[in-house]
């Protein structure tokens, strides 16, 4: 049976690599956009689009409403099989604090919303969110020597952002946060010192069908996967050093534990680099 998705953060990159993969492999795809124009030149999406599997629903991951009115139009098509949440920020430079986005809290924020707007239905639907390798103490500890700088300087406020978003998944999912190994998230992050009493928000506990992605930095393009004599990404549970994946390579992982590998990848968190 086709799978019938929804899709936050899925305009381009990373999520957008993925909806085509998984819409070559019948699903159903209902996309939130800020810019419904988003794939307006782009021809394989918008076959898609005419053929009645892809919809656009126009509103923002930031405004709740616009969320809870994007989960409604995806419900028409059926009971959700998969949440695919992907939001990333595009990022600008200052001196003082490296790469920075607007709001700092956007991953969690779109995140937070997305999961206090979910459905009630009977069966719980997949769940497959992206943060990023690096984060914890111990996986910090495992980047390579020449890549510390950028870890360390230029890439800690959108880190800050994909720590919130594993508070918020290791909340809902019930596993205990170490707080030995991982921050605790700044309450501005999180939406307010008490973001655990967030309207809508599930219990501790209550989701417990997510995949968790930590891609390594991004460099390159192109599926190394699907070339003759590319590169193979590793994925590991534990903490792993390498350099970097290109978004094509994850999005290859992330369709191919969604259609083929869902009863091995269920309920992990998982990195993925070369």
């Amino acid at each position: 049976m086709a799978q019938n998705v929804f899709a936050v953060g899925a305009s381009k990159n990373i999520g957008y690599f993925t909806s085509l993969r998984l819409l070559a492999a019948g699903a159903n795809i209902t996309f939130l956009l800020r810019s419904t124009s988003a794939f307006d030149n782009d021809e394989k999406m918008q076959g898609y689009i005419k053929s009645g599997k892809a919809h656009l629903v126009k509103g923002d991951g930031l405004v709740r409403e616009d969320v809870q009115k994007a989960w409604t139009a995806a419900s028409k098509h059926g009971p959700i099989d998969l949440l695919l949440f992907t939001v990333g920020g595009v990022p600008s430079y200052s001196l003082l604090k490296g790469f920075v986005i607007t709001p700092p809290n956007l991953v969690t924020q779109c995140l937070l919303n997305t999961l206090c707007t979910m459905p009630q239905q009977t069966d719980q639907p997949k769940i497959v969110a992206l943060t990023s390798m690096g984060i914890s103490h111990s996986a910090h500890s495992k980047v390579p020597l020449a890549l510390k700088p950028i870890y360390g300087y230029a890439l800690t406020e959108p880190h800050k952002d994909k720590l919130g978003a594993e508070r918020l998944i290791a909340h809902v999912s019930g596993e205990p946060w170490d707080s030995k190994n991982w921050d605790e998230p700044k309450a501005e992050i999180m939406g307010g010192a008490n973001w655990q009493q967030h309207e809508g928000l599930p219990q501790p506990g209550s989701l417990n069908r997510i995949l968790v992605v930590r891609p390594a930095m991004f460099a390159g393009e192109g599926c190394e996967a699907e070339k003759p004599k590319g590169k193979r990404y590793r994925v590991s549970e534990g903490d792993i050093s390498g350099y970097t994946i290109t978004r094509e390579d994850v999005a290859h992982f992330i369709a191919d534990a969604v259609l083929n590998r869902w009863d091995e990848y269920e309920g992990k968190r998982v990195n993925v680099v070369f």
